[in-house]
């Protein structure tokens, strides 16, 4: 089949895991034959980025365009939030990407076409698809599609922005945007649940799919090292992602530990100076995913303290496929994929108190959690990309 992939970004540009179950898809779908071709963004670099042009054929074609917008949705951080506000706006109600994309799906003729977050693509694409006929299959990573920064924060669900009119009337212009899909798929229940308590999808079929593990690399953990317990944080170094919350909750810590940091975001000069005065803590900056499951195979837990709604991390996927177990917030979809006390342990978002007791925890059953790996990784298998597109086949 002839399939097109959109997503609002594709590696080599990343900042969350939806690109990355994005690119896995699109290489599993050609490694099986599939004709594949992507269409993606890039930042303003003059006149012709403002057309989709091909900028990689190795796994099917790679689309990119510069989307007619105040700037690239990479550089949000560097705007005020009236600036922000406006872009959602252009974002949402512009036909100008969809209009570089009609003349992308007439040269390519799809049979089906996949979209992943189009926020900062452009929204309106997926009704473009609708309208040519194209069967649509659009998958969920996020709450972007009912709050504009795809963020929402534990116990501000009620504040004066989430119940405001303008959410609705945000809301109200995604939906037509979006139109409906012939198949709405999401990695968890809660975030499918969240969008049909908001009336989004009432006549597209539904189907969840838990996201798929990388299978690119195959790490060993055989034999604890010697030494401390070894934590490792792995995502947006941002207020959100609890960073902040898993610093603070270290100085209390009444046992020897390291803590590990990969990725990349606003608070990184934090998290260097963290690392330049204490010494249990080692940044390793955004590095290959190659490199982040070595880093997963030499640690007792990977920890995962967000304070926002989570859909389904992928860095929980990559744990369990290395045999690591993980230490989570229960919020979102997360309680989906982690048995309390079985592959990780769960904690109320933002409570420092039951967070020190699940690293303490981990700490106490170091070695027990350490003998787990090999049920862990079996565990894993059911989140193998195979089989991840297995169940998309029979969507197309």
């Amino acid at each position: 089949m002839n399939i097109g992939i959109i997503s609002n970004l594709y590696p080599p540009d990343e900042r969350g895991g939806a690109e990355l179950v994005a690119s896995r898809i699109a290489d599993e779908l050609y490694r099986r034959g599939h004709r594949i071709f992507v269409v993606s963004t890039e930042p303003f670099s003059g006149f012709d980025s403002l057309k989709p042009h091909i900028v990689d054929e190795r796994l099917g074609k790679v689309y990119r365009f510069f989307p007619l917008n105040l700037y690239h949705l990479t550089q949000a951080n560097k705007h005020s939030f009236l600036t922000r506000l406006l872009w959602h706006f252009i974002d949402t109600v512009s036909g100008s990407s969809s209009s570089k994309l009609q003349h992308v799906l007439i040269n390519e003729e799809p049979d089906v076409m996949i979209t992943h977050n189009l926020k900062g693509i452009g929204l309106s694409m997926a009704r473009t698809i609708q309208e040519m006929g194209i069967r649509h299959i659009h998958t969920l990573h996020d709450v972007q599609l009912s709050v504009p920064s795809g963020l929402l924060i534990y116990k501000q669900e009620n504040n004066f922005v989430n119940r405001s009119v303008f959410r609705r009337w945000y809301e109200s212009l995604v939906k037509k945007a979006i139109g409906t899909p012939d198949v709405v798929v999401s990695p968890s229940s809660f975030l499918m649940n969240f969008y049909q308590d908001r009336g989004f999808f009432a006549s597209s079929s539904t189907q969840i799919i838990p996201n798929p593990a990388p299978n690119s690399y195959r790490v060993l953990r055989v034999e604890r090292p010697e030494g401390p317990v070894r934590f490792l944080f792995v995502g947006q170094i941002e207020p959100h992602k609890g960073i902040e919350f898993l610093h603070n909750t270290l100085q209390y810590l009444p046992f020897d530990c390291e803590l590990h940091i990969a990725g990349d975001g606003s608070l990184r000069p934090d998290v260097e100076a963290w690392a330049a005065r204490d010494k249990r803590i080692f940044y390793h900056g955004f590095i290959s995913l190659g490199h982040i499951l070595q880093l997963m195979s030499n640690c007792d837990a990977v920890v995962l303290p967000s304070l926002c709604y989570e859909n389904s991390p992928t860095v929980i996927y990559e744990a369990f496929q290395v045999g690591v177990p993980v230490v989570a917030s229960d919020i979102g979809g997360i309680s989906e994929l982690i048995e309390h006390g079985m592959n990780g342990l769960l904690f109320e978002p933002g409570n420092q108190d039951a967070l020190t007791a699940a690293l303490t925890d981990i700490e106490q059953k170091r070695t027990w959690f350490w003998d787990q790996t090999p049920k862990l990784r079996e565990r894993a298998e059911k989140y193998a990309i195979e089989k991840y597109v297995d169940a998309l086949e029979k969507l197309f």
